[in-house]
């Protein structure tokens, strides 16, 4: 019966292409394809729906990443998700971080007890003298592409985007990687997991998007992103929250983040799951004192002229809490605050939201011009 449906809503399809040429409308101009929305979705009905490879934060077929700050343990969740993955389909891990060595010492108990990984786990290393007359960027995109074709593998995890861009700091970099990447996406119907680094932040502000390291347009690039947070209140714990969802649910925001402890349980360093909570209880307190100083040194380089997104970046927070901080100034009247000269601190309307609008929308015009 199933199949009946499936060759009547293909002769359907045909049907409605068939239409839309003669009506005069072409199905494709240059590098583009048209079809109708009607076409889209009975076409899309065809392929099965993706499955989630682990919980809501990753799907199949999508390009997402997983980003922290250093020795939080994104690798290490990295491949307890892999491990996972790895029962059932083959998962290619590109580990550019660990040597052998360190990979095995993660994994094996204070007895030498060795963990055993599930056969369908591969790690894949750098050959570094053969990249020393390559171009790395190419030489890394190439290889993955070669690995898509020669293993048939459609999982990769990639530990981490650094070694994947070298100059991602810029944005025309850092947009032609990405086009890159979800171009074997397509090409191959790959799911990738990339891992990335944000800068060192400050423990008393929330995650945000723009913790991600490198260009925005990396961010934007992305089916979903997620991250992982250490927690003032336990230098132990760990909290994975959600910053963007295209396919599945948006189930762990700042107000249901998963809380975790690392541990070494039989040999294997793992992620081990310790309950739900909101952000806000891991974040750090900050004391009169500590929050007046950091008043003072928003308020001094707003002085100086400085944007919201600079002043973020030097104090350590996020942008809402410097925008927060400047707009109660304002509001208070207590001391002037000066205007910056880009005018990036308020938007039209005044808010916040606005100032942020207006000081991405400035940063993508620069990233044009260079």
């Amino acid at each position: 019966m199933e199949e009946d449906k499936n060759y009547i809503n293909l002769i359907h399809g045909d049907l409605v292409k068939a239409s839309q040429v003669q009506s005069g409308m072409p199905v494709s101009v240059g590098v583009m394809s048209i079809k109708t929305a009607n076409q889209t979705i009975l076409e899309a009905s065809q392929k099965p729906t993706p499955r989630s490879l682990w919980d809501c934060f990753w799907y199949e077929g999508e390009l997402s990443c997983l980003f922290a700050d250093s020795n939080v343990g994104k690798s290490i969740l990295a491949v307890q998700i892999a491990d996972r993955i790895a029962r059932t389909d083959n998962v290619l891990y590109l580990d550019f971080e660990l040597s052998e060595k360190q990979f095995q010492l993660r994994y094996t108990n204070e007895y030498g007890k060795l963990y055993s990984f599930p056969e369908r786990l591969y790690r894949v290393s750098l050959d570094c003298n053969s990249l020393l007359d390559a171009n790395f960027e190419e030489a890394i995109i190439g290889s993955i592409e070669q690995m898509a074709l020669q293993t048939d593998c459609r999982i990769f995890i990639v530990d981490n985007l650094t070694y994947l861009c070298c100059a991602m700091e810029k944005g025309d970099a850092a947009g032609r990687l990405m086009i890159q990447l979800n171009n074997l996406k397509k090409r191959y119907e790959l799911s990738i997991l990339v891992l990335a680094h944000t800068p060192k932040r400050s423990l008393d502000c929330p995650i945000t998007s723009n913790d991600l390291a490198g260009s925005k347009r990396l961010y934007n690039f992305f089916d979903s992103v997620f991250a992982i947070g250490k927690s003032a209140k336990d230098s132990g714990l760990r909290y994975v929250k959600q910053l963007k969802v295209r396919y599945g649910t948006y189930s762990h925001d700042a107000e249901n983040v998963i809380v975790y402890e690392i541990e070494k349980v039989d040999a294997f360093l793992q992620f081990v799951h310790r309950g739900y909570s909101t952000e806000k209880e891991h974040l750090k307190q900050l004391g009169d004192k500590e929050s007046t100083e950091r008043d003072n040194q928003i308020l001094e380089l707003s002085r100086m002229g400085k944007s919201v997104r600079e002043i973020a970046t030097q104090v350590g927070c996020g942008k809402s809490t410097v925008g927060r901080k400047l707009q109660k100034l304002r509001q208070d009247d207590a001391v002037p605050v000066s205007q910056p000269q880009d005018n990036k601190d308020v938007g039209q309307g005044g808010t916040v939201e606005n100032a942020e609008q207006m000081d991405l929308f400035n940063e993508n015009k620069e990233e044009e011009k260079s």
